[in-house]
């Protein structure tokens, strides 16, 4: 058949254009941009590092002043005598007043010291939960962005499909009508038809679906995509390499790291309690009584506290003893980090040796599937094949192309997945044109701020 020659030459065509980058196609490189500039995961975790930064101001307060200003105002009565044998002589006064105090911290047992570098280990252990996150988010927009390419390219593959076996119908049914053919013939052209139709339905659906994916983690809806490359220059060459760049550089081992650190530093929080305290108290007061002229009085003082804690119930000791636990477990999970990354970075290569097997093997079957639907086209017009010779070898390379296209998108995933693993996708080393988030602005901006309500960014 001459339609089937064409057929053929189409979909290789329809292939090419496939995997041919558009001249106004969105990239991959532009569509990650756009996740990292507008995802809300991603900038719901900014806005907690934000947060976390402000723990450290917090804890330099222990070594700020504390001031304090009262006034008062009101009447006070009085009723009694001054001997047993004086009368009974009652008075009312309207005393008012106003006092300053301020008390320094001059020494709280080492909390202050020990809560600024947990506030700091905090905010790093953020930093790197929002690489991570960075990570996770990037990778999701990978795998919506070629999820779209690798169904924008089934339900073409399955349209082509179907004009195929509506060519294969018509045939039939003419060969039928010249007496060439059988009912069966045509029967199963038919029901291949109805079958390729609902495979077509299908696609189209899972194509909707990872549209809606797509603008739900990238921010808008895909327009023409073209395929990516996979940048094997950012890729470790071995298992052995992917393995040593991630237990240096992952994020989740580096905030595993940080959080020992904050647990270890809350544990001599929670000691310096049984140390003794000092602090330096100031008071300045003015008196005077409104209802006697006349009457006033100022009084100044200042004086050193010193508190020793004895014995608090055992609620310090007890807290201490949970601090030490809770570090133990910090000292677990870092362990674990490490061995989850080691698994994640042997299986993301291995993956990827696979997906790239996957495209040789589908890229032969798709030349030898072509070669067999030609041959079974011609032997059927000697009457050598049938026609469901000929509707079984068409799925064959159906499947082969299908097979192709998924191999093509786990390539590609699962090199942004090794990089992950590696802890190298980012924003700054995929070089995406972007304003780059910097968390160390909003700390620099907040940590030594001593009064003020408003956040940096004028709320």
């Amino acid at each position: 058949m001459v339609f089937s020659r064409v057929y053929l030459a189409t979909v290789a065509l329809a292939a090419v254009i496939v995997a041919a980058p558009s001249v106004q196609a969105d990239t991959l490189t532009s569509a990650l941009s756009q996740t990292y500039n507008n995802n809300p995961t991603l900038n719901a975790m900014r806005a907690q590092l934000r947060a976390t930064d402000e723990n450290v101001p917090q804890a330099l307060s222990g070594y700020r002043p504390v001031l304090t200003a009262n006034a008062f105002i009101g009447p006070s009565y009085t009723r009694g005598r001054t001997s047993p044998l004086s009368p009974v002589a009652s008075s009312t006064t309207w005393g008012r007043g106003v006092g300053l105090t301020i008390e320094q911290p001059l020494f709280r047992g080492f909390r202050t010291q020990n809560a600024v570098k947990q506030a700091e280990s905090s905010v790093l252990a953020g930093r790197e939960l929002l690489r991570s996150t960075e990570q996770d988010v990037l990778l999701d927009a990978v795998a919506a962005y070629t999820n779209v390419i690798e169904q924008m390219g089934i339900v073409s593959l399955r349209q082509q499909n179907i004009a195929f076996l509506q060519e294969q119908q018509r045939a039939a049914a003419d060969r039928l009508k010249v007496g060439e053919g059988t009912r069966t013939d045509l029967a199963q052209t038919e029901a291949a038809l109805s079958q390729g139709q609902t495979a077509y339905d299908v696609a189209v659906a899972d194509l909707n679906s990872a549209k809606a994916t797509y603008l739900q983690i990238i921010g808008v809806a895909p327009k023409n995509l073209s395929s990516p490359p996979v940048n094997v220059r950012l890729l470790p060459k071995s298992p052995q390499a992917a393995v040593s760049a991630g237990q240096s550089r992952h994020p989740a081992i580096r905030a595993a790291s940080y959080n020992v650190d904050t647990a270890a530093f809350n544990v001599k929080v929670i000691e310096g309690q049984l140390l003794p305290t000092v602090s330096l108290q100031g008071n300045l007061a003015h008196q005077d009584d409104s209802s006697v002229t006349g009457s006033w009085g100022n009084s100044a003082s200042i004086v050193a506290n010193l508190s020793v804690p004895i014995y608090e119930g055992g609620v310090v000791y007890s807290q201490t003893r949970q601090a030490k636990e809770t570090l133990g477990q910090r000292r677990i999970e870092l362990d674990s980090a490490r061995d989850q990354v080691r698994a994640a970075a042997v299986s993301a290569y291995g993956q990827l040796e696979a997906a790239r097997a996957s495209i040789t093997s589908a890229q032969e079957q798709i030349r030898a599937s072509q070669l067999a639907l030609e041959g079974v086209i011609e032997e059927q017009k000697v009457g050598q094949r049938t026609t469901l010779d000929v509707l079984n070898q068409q799925q064959s390379l159906l499947q082969a192309r299908e097979t192709l296209l998924l191999a093509q998108r786990a390539q590609v995933f699962a090199s942004f997945t090794l990089l992950a693993t590696a802890g190298g996708l980012s924003a700054e080393n995929l070089g995406l044109a972007v304003q780059r988030y910097e968390p160390k602005q909003h700390y620099q901006a907040v940590r030594d701020k001593w009064i003020g309500l408003r956040t940096p960014d004028g709320r």
